[in-house]
C-alpha cells in the first residue's frame, strides 16, 4: 500500500537522498554534469530546502510503502493566486518506476488539489524527459514551451503541462 504523508524539515536528508538518486538517471542524458550538479545544489542544498520549508510556498510529501520511502513531491496550491495546484517536484526512486506508483501519486495529488478548490494541475517537464509520455497518458496537455535561465549560463527547456480536474 502506498501512503503519502506531509514531510517536515526533519525529512531534508531523505528528500536529498532521493533527489541525488533520481536526478542523474532522469537528467543524465539531457543535462551536462555541470548543470546537473548546479541544479541539485540550487534546489536541494540544506540551505535551499530549509528556505523552501520555511516559506511554506510548497508543501512537501513523502511517498512510502510499508517498508521504505519511495519518493517525494512538492506542490503548491493556489499557484499564481489561481485555482491551480502546481506540481513543482515529483520524484520516485528508479527501482519503483513502471509499477503504477506514479499514477497513484498523481491521483492523490488530484484529491489534494480538489480539496483545495483547484480546477487544474500544472507542472513543467523538460522537453527531452521521457516522463512527458507518462504525463500525457494521465491526461496532461502541453500548453506552453518555455526556456528558463537559471544562472551560470544554464537553461531549462521545458514544456508547461496542465490537466483539468
Amino acid at each position: 500500500m502506498i501512503t503519502i504523508s506531509e514531510a517536515t524539515i526533519n525529512d531534508l536528508k531523505i528528500i536529498q537522498e532521493i533527489a541525488h538518486k533520481t536526478w542523474p538517471l532522469t537528467y543524465g542524458e539531457i543535462l551536462s554534469k555541470e548543470q546537473l550538479d548546479f541544479m541539485l545544489n540550487m534546489i536541494y542544498s540544506d540551505e535551499a530546502l530549509t528556505k523552501q520549508f520555511q516559506k511554506k510556498e510548497q508543501l512537501f510529501y513523502l511517498i512510502s510503502d510499508s517498508e521504505s520511502t519511495l519518493g517525494f513531491i512538492g506542490i503548491e496550491h493556489h499557484y499564481k493566486n489561481g485555482a491551480v495546484t502546481r506540481i513543482h517536484k515529483i520524484y520516485l526512486l528508479p527501482e519503483t518506476q513502471g509499477k503504477g506508483i506514479g499514477k497513484i501519486v498523481i491521483e492523490e495529488i488530484e484529491k489534494l488539489a480538489v480539496a483545495n478548490n483547484s480546477t487544474a494541475l500544472s507542472l513543467n517537464v523538460n522537453r527531452f524527459n521521457n516522463a512527458l509520455r507518462f504525463y500525457q497518458k494521465l491526461g496532461f496537455e502541453v500548453i506552453d514551451e518555455v526556456d528558463i535561465e537559471i544562472g551560470n549560463g544554464f537553461l531549462m527547456e521545458d514544456y508547461v503541462m496542465e490537466k483539468r480536474l
